[in-house]
């Protein structure tokens, strides 16, 4: 599957608010919610697992990882940008954090 075919897809489950500008707020909100669940269980894996991530626990992280990909998916959409525009973009913003050797450090302009 390419990006384009996932973000077409999640186009036709996309049931939300969209008018007054409650699509990029619902699809925000909706991101950080599903990235807050992804780190629910990575801190019950080293609370009650010692830090091991058996097959059943994978299985539940890919879930919420996929949830948090279809609200990537949908706000990047909701601004007029392609998930390939996205990861386009990263890749060209980590190849020269690697060429000048920023990639360790802090802030986005580094």
């Amino acid at each position: 599957m390419t990006f384009e075919e996932y973000q077409n897809f999640t186009k036709e489950t996309a049931i939300y608010p969209k008018e007054n500008g409650l699509n990029l707020i619902y699809t925000t909100l909706g991101l950080a919610s599903e990235a807050g669940e992804v780190t629910d269980k990575m801190k019950k894996v080293i609370r009650d697992k010692g830090g091991i991530i058996d097959a059943g626990m994978k299985k539940e992280l890919a879930k919420e990882i996929g949830d948090a990909l279809w609200y990537v998916s949908q706000l990047s959409a909701e601004l007029g940008l392609t998930l390939d525009d996205v990861a386009s973009a990263n890749i060209e913003k980590l190849k020269s954090r690697q060429q000048r050797g920023k990639l360790n450090g802090d802030g986005d302009n580094r």
